[in-house]
């Protein structure tokens, strides 16, 4: 899908999301996310849906839904161009919520497809459900109540995504929902918070996904073992947000967007060509030269410095994205 067909379903997603705060007080929105992201953040799994009625799931999905989308958004479109000509012909989205996964495939593969979001939460499942009446891709998607751990059962699909999903699990359940997503399908898509510990539950799904037969296509070049050692760094990356007026309220400040810091790994058993390199850190521009920080093929993480005298490739690092892919493929 192009650029500004991917904008449009992200400005579709965020009227549709600020239609359903009118009939909330600005107040009590702004409380009941305060309180549900003191949750979110609790060390220890939980074992009760957090999400307990519409007020909270029309304020967390107001708040939290944009930045899942374009988190997950992100790391589709890394996948999908390490598996160019290839579209899913079915999605189940586990753990999906109010469905921002669902809204992120639709950005990234057109047309419709069918689609399953599985979740625990019944409030967030019929919001998610009255959501994506707003999006043609959407309208015949099951929204299906379902408990996510070691009992959890996914049905064959070609694609499963699990976004936010894996830190709100003890262990034994990480493991077996992973397990799970590898059995049903042909790519599964990952993504969790872009810190130490979101990286350290990617690395433990990676690992497994691996094991089960599947080859890493983002953001990894390569299926080996991460070359970050682990405690000293951890591999994340940033998607720019824009931010709702209920976002400005809770966090305080006027900047019109956000960056949502995200880890992720898309594997997949069909073949897939992965970048030469990532760039895994924000790009230094300095006089006459880039530095980029780079994951490269060998496994190795190395440090470029691309000069005026590379020409072409300086301009082209010049305009580079953390978490883009290097060389350019145009450059490749």
């Amino acid at each position: 899908m192009n650029a500004s067909a991917s904008l449009s379903t992200a400005e579709t997603l965020r009227s549709a999301l600020a239609g359903l705060l009118d009939g909330l007080p600005a107040r009590q929105a702004a409380e009941a996310v305060e309180r549900l992201i003191a949750t979110y953040r609790g060390a220890t799994p939980t074992e009760a849906p957090i999400l307990r009625d519409r007020a909270d799931v029309v304020a967390y999905a107001a708040y939290r839904m944009p930045a899942t989308f374009e988190a997950v958004r992100s790391a589709l479109e890394a996948f999908a161009d390490a598996v160019p000509g290839w579209v899913p012909g079915g999605h189940v989205d586990v753990g999906g919520g109010t469905g921002a996964a669902a809204w992120a495939v639709s950005a990234t593969w057109d047309g419709e497809r069918p689609v399953t979001v599985l979740d625990w939460a019944e409030p967030a499942l019929a919001l998610g459900r009255e959501l994506a009446a707003a999006n043609p891709a959407l309208r015949s998607a099951r929204w299906q109540r379902s408990r996510i751990g070691a009992a959890l059962t996914v049905e064959s699909t070609d694609l499963v995504t699990v976004s936010y999903v894996l830190n709100e699990l003890a262990a034994p359940d990480r493991a077996a929902l992973v397990d799970a997503a590898a059995r049903a399908a042909q790519a599964v898509v990952i993504v969790e918070p872009g810190t130490p510990d979101g990286y350290t539950r990617i690395i433990e799904a990676r690992d497994r996904l691996i094991s089960a037969g599947f080859h890493v296509a983002a953001p990894c070049p390569h299926s080996a073992a991460c070359p970050i050692a682990p405690g000293t760094d951890w591999c994340h990356f940033s998607a720019r947000v824009s931010r709702s007026s209920l976002h400005r309220q809770v966090k305080g400040g006027s900047l019109a967007y956000e960056d949502e810091k995200f880890s992720y790994v898309a594997a997949t058993r069909v073949p897939a060509a992965p970048a030469p390199a990532r760039i895994v850190r924000k790009p230094q521009i300095r006089k006459g030269q880039v530095l980029l920080d780079l994951c490269e093929k060998d496994p190795s993480l190395r440090r470029a410095t691309v000069t005026k005298r590379h020409g072409d490739l300086y301009r082209a690092a010049r305009d580079a994205d953390w978490g883009s892919p290097w060389p350019p493929v145009a450059d490749a």
